[in-house]
């Protein structure tokens, strides 16, 4: 595909809008494709409500990450707290691994009934083991989903438990399942396990989408009452891995349908297209004060986008910087981001950056550059800034 040297890009694709009314009962809902990020569909995604479990994602990927840095191990054990127990365990009534209190459980076994059976126990122990109290765990979480990126998630503990604090939107926490199954391929092997014993109590997995959906393989479900029923969940088909998101629900079986219908209608309808392979040019940055007027700028990773199958899906790509860009300009360098739009709707984001270096360039250049941006500086604003 030839670069481009403006702001727009227009592609066009044998791609048909058959499905274009598609719909789903839950108030909140979003699919997206795993490997790319790219949105097939959202209803009122940004939404905030009560995760309630689903929360419980930031909680293990706080421990992933510690485990990932080499701070843990999985055979570190911590010990079943009077707090965590009354108010996880057993004695809370809620979902719990149904740890004994004063026990002392290894990372690992939290983890797994964290992951499958929805321990609260299990996310409070980890919470006090890992950072002395569950309030210092949070402190951890929400610094955490910052640098993810999840900058509207809020937290009041750790499990998900009824708390006015707990807000999160289905975008962001498609964001965190996409990043936990990328990052951490072998600790998201735990969502897709079946089944966990432990206080010689066995236990189901809670997510109905293993027994129903071909290649599902996570994550999380959660309710309660403020947040209704809601589910992460990803499947994998034909080698396109896709993440699903609803919330809001009036009860579980309405979440299920949801869930499955979502993933069904986006492994029918959508596949993978390349526009840019990496470190292809995509379009060029107008350069001030550099020794060149321009400079190419590329992703480092294949730019792909889910489109439908059939039909004729409209996509537009713009590059947004703030320019013009400022020399010198080191190769690699970030400069802004290609935005592409499906029929109008935000579909992906990726970074671009300076594929060389340029250097400044002479005092009369530099002159010129800047009797030149003067002239088109106004034009430029309104195309360029968002």
């Amino acid at each position: 595909m030839a670069p481009v040297h403006a702001a727009n890009h227009s592609v066009q694709g044998a791609v048909k809008k058959e499905e274009a009314g598609f719909d789903t009962d839950a108030p909140t809902a979003i699919l997206i494709d795993a490997r790319t990020g790219s949105v097939l569909f959202e209803k009122n995604a940004d939404e905030l409500r009560a995760p309630s479990s689903m929360m419980k994602l930031m909680t293990a990927e706080v421990i992933f990450h510690a485990l990932a840095k080499g701070e843990i191990k999985l055979t570190e054990e911590y010990r079943i707290s009077e707090n965590a127990w009354r108010k996880g365990g057993a004695p809370s009534g809620s979902s719990t691994m149904f740890a004994a209190i004063h026990s002392l459980v290894s990372i690992d076994d939290l983890l797994h009934g964290l992951a499958i059976q929805s321990g609260n126990d299990s996310c409070i122990a980890l919470a006090e083991g890992y950072a002395g109290s569950e309030d210092a765990f949070i402190s951890k979480m929400q610094a955490r989903a910052k640098e993810l990126g999840l900058t509207r998630s809020k937290f009041g503990n750790t499990n998900g438990l009824p708390n006015p604090d707990n807000k999160m939107s289905v975008r962001e926490l498609a964001h965190l399942a996409r990043h936990i199954i990328l990052t951490y391929p072998d600790r998201y092997k735990l969502f897709g396990e079946r089944e966990f014993t432990w206080n010689n109590i066995r236990q189901q997995n809670r997510n109905p989408l293993l027994a129903s959906l071909d290649g599902a393989d996570g994550l999380k479900t959660g309710y309660t009452k403020e947040g209704g029923y809601g589910m992460v969940g990803s499947a994998v088909q034909n080698g396109t891995r896709l993440v699903v998101v609803v919330n809001g629900l009036e009860d579980s079986a309405d979440r299920a349908t949801a869930a499955k219908k979502l993933l069904e209608w986006g492994f029918k309808n959508f596949e993978s297209r390349t526009l840019f392979d990496d470190e292809q040019t995509i379009a060029y940055g107008k350069v001030f004060g550099g020794d060149s007027g321009s400079v190419e700028l590329r992703a480092s990773e294949p730019v792909s986008v889910m489109v439908q199958k059939n039909g004729n899906d409209k996509l537009n790509a713009r590059i947004i910087y703030t320019g013009p860009i400022h020399a010198p300009v080191q190769s690699g360098q970030r400069v802004g981001v290609l935005r592409l739009w499906r029929n109008g709707n935000l579909a992906l984001e990726v970074p671009v950056h300076a594929a060389q270096s340029i250097g400044t360039g002479s005092m009369t250049s530099r002159a010129l550059d800047g009797a030149s941006e003067l002239a088109i500086g106004v034009l430029r604003s309104g195309i360029q800034k968002l």
